[in-house]
């Protein structure tokens, strides 16, 4: 496992607020040179500590700002049934998030569409026509109080 310093932990952090900006940018607020700063993040990047660059889409201007956290429990626990649920999961382009939980459900789905009815569309048509699924719980989002996808480093 590659060891991360305290130079590497800052330039997480501004790469994880904005993807964007210049190497030099990153060296200027760091510290370092531009060829340094150049250095680590291909290091990082080859040791896969960073594993892409994506584009965060603001939910409302594409629809899809209805969402939903539905909590899943499968029938069986074979690993077929559940190697077979989380292929399928996969398919599904409403399903931005997907976890497989400890509790009283199996897994923990995080589900963007553009309203209610689009939700009752999609269990009825898609979730739940899945196998192996026996109950469901959804919980709906009022409001968005705190989201990152930064992860905090010390």
């Amino acid at each position: 496992m590659q060891k991360i310093d305290a130079i590497d932990h800052k330039l997480l952090f501004l790469v994880q607020e904005d993807a964007k900006k210049t190497t030099k940018e990153y060296a200027n607020s760091i510290g370092l040179s531009t060829t340094a700063v150049y250095e680590r993040i291909k290091r990082l990047e080859k040791t896969g500590t960073i594993k892409k660059y994506v584009a965060l889409v603001d939910k409302r201007k594409i629809n899809k700002s209805f969402m939903a956290l539905c909590q899943v429990k499968l029938i069986q626990h074979i690993k077929d049934s559940v190697l077979q649920f989380e292929q399928e999961v996969l398919k599904l382009e409403e399903v931005a998030e997907c976890y497989h939980i400890s509790g009283d459900y199996d897994y923990l789905l995080k589900i963007h569409v553009s309203d209610m009815e689009a939700y009752r569309e999609f269990m009825v048509t898609k979730l739940t026509a899945l196998k192996h699924i026996g109950s469901t719980q959804s919980s709906f989002v009022i409001s968005e109080v705190k989201h990152s996808t930064a992860i905090h480093l010390p």
